[in-house]
């Protein structure tokens, strides 16, 4: 049975944690082969390179772009690349060789800046394209220190292991995302050796222009459609669970244990990501069902999402949400009986390339939610000079969901949970397909919402 497991970037943060629960605590009958490895950087160290994913405190990547002690900064990343190595030094990891890796990786990768930096000076070329070019170059810095380590230290532990290299950190073929993969994979015995990959993989569409921060996940998703694995595992800091433990308490959640893809996705849509949504499509094509494990938990089966899973009973599985979001509206009182009238409306958000969470209409009204960090002062301004009013609120969304929860009123009760907590529902939207009820509220009502639809639909059932 060939696996393909990704381990997140707190996880590898513990790589001694991974190496006993994982890499040998969970090898089949004893065998530590017929796996392969996809590793993310260790943590922080793309927020380091790039910019702080929730802060947006700058890394390498925005100093290059304003043309400010890149370099300096690059020189630090390596002195934090190189404590890093010394943490796992106890476990096995020849430093020697380790720091003479990340060393090189680093000083080319100075050099490509330099020369990129050349080339936007001379006005001669679109500097979005270099910039994007230089972004794909640092990204693929992380995942290549943590690959590279992790193999230095398997072997050490007496586990052979190869490199799998998909940065092309040193070579310009000009291969696509998936040629790149199908190339490497093509020869290698997993029988006998352990293979870890890199999460970025360098093609010539650009996997940061496609997937920005999600690549990591869809490196593991085209491996494991390349090799036809049984199985997709991803091991996480925590279980994929029926409310986030930090908001309800530990004792108040509970792993899910079993869902499928379409839950997966609504998951995604509000940015609780079980798996990155472009990377689960492959997976849910080729029929390879996803297993999402607690790295700390290795005897715990994790939550298996699949195809065809349908809860026995119909009830709510997971409540979720996010309190980062805006709630837009659109009233205009000529709009009722007008064919089509949303469609200017759609044009206007399909040009500043955003998409909705949440979409509720009446006879003329149209309410949506969108990403807060997605909304731009410039689309407002062109809404608000189409249409007769605009309101724009801060807002939050919170979600129950279930592969099955068709059963008579459900919606009702989680509409009069929220109502005994205290909470207002300012919008709401579910389809036909039944596996999301989601309610618009006010933002600091978040918390607490998520904590009454937790002990009504999820922990009474």
């Amino acid at each position: 049975m060939l696996t393909v497991h990704k381990i997140g970037g707190t996880s590898m943060s513990k790589f001694e944690d991974v190496l006993q629960n994982i890499v040998k605590g969970q090898a089949q009958g004893g065998n530590f082969y017929d796996r392969i490895f996809v590793v993310s950087a260790y943590k922080h160290v793309t927020n380091w390179l790039l910019e702080h994913k929730k802060t947006g405190e700058p890394g390498v990547y925005d100093l290059f772009v304003i043309n400010r002690d890149y370099r300096q900064a690059l020189e630090l990343l390596f002195e934090k690349l190189i404590a890093i190595n010394h943490e796992l030094e106890g476990i096995g990891l020849d430093l020697v060789v380790a720091d003479e890796f990340i060393r090189e990786r680093i000083d080319q990768c100075r050099n490509y800046l330099v020369n990129l930096e050349g080339v936007l000076a001379s006005g001669y070329v679109n500097k979005q394209n270099i910039l994007l070019a230089a972004r794909e170059i640092l990204a693929s810095i992380g995942e290549a220190h943590s690959a590279f380590n992790s193999v230095n230290i398997l072997k050490n532990n007496g586990i052979d292991s190869i490199f799998v290299d998909l940065c092309g950190f040193h070579d310009a073929e000009y291969l696509t995302i998936d040629e790149r993969i199908k190339r490497a994979f093509a020869h290698i015995d997993y029988s006998s050796t352990v293979p870890i990959a890199t999460g970025y993989t360098k093609g010539t569409e650009g996997i940061m222009r496609e997937f920005d921060r999600g690549y990591s996940e869809v490196t593991f998703s085209k491996i494991a459609v390349t090799v036809k694995a049984d199985e997709a595992v991803i091991h996480k800091e925590y279980h994929l669970s029926s409310a986030d433990p930090a908001i309800v308490g530990v004792e108040h959640s509970k792993p899910v244990g079993a869902s499928n893809f379409n839950v997966a996705d609504q998951l995604a849509d509000i940015g609780m990501e079980a798996i990155h949504p472009k990377a689960s499509k492959p997976l849910e094509l080729a029929g390879i069902n996803i297993r999402i494990k607690n790295t700390f938990e290795p005897e715990h089966p994790g939550t298996l999402i699949s195809n065809d899973y349908m809860g026995e009973e119909s009830r709510v599985e997971i409540i979720s949400g996010t309190d980062q979001v805006i709630a837009l509206e659109v009233h205009d009182p000529f709009m009722v009986g007008q064919v089509g009238y949303d469609l200017n409306l759609m044009k206007v958000i399909q040009r500043h390339k955003i998409s909705y969470i949440l979409k509720a209409t009446n006879a003329n009204s149209i309410t949506m939610v969108f990403w807060q960090k997605e909304v731009s002062d410039g689309m407002i301004t062109e809404l608000k000079g189409l249409y007769h009013k605009v309101t724009v609120k801060e807002a939050a969304l919170v979600c129950a969901m279930g592969t099955n929860i068709t059963y008579p009123g459900s919606l009702a009760k989680a509409a009069m949970a929220l109502f005994e907590g205290g909470v207002n529902v300012e919008a709401v939207s579910q389809s036909l397909m039944q596996v999301n009820m989601q309610f618009v509220i006010e933002r600091k009502d978040y918390h607490n919402a998520i904590r009454v639809l937790n002990q009504a639909l999820c922990e009474e059932g």
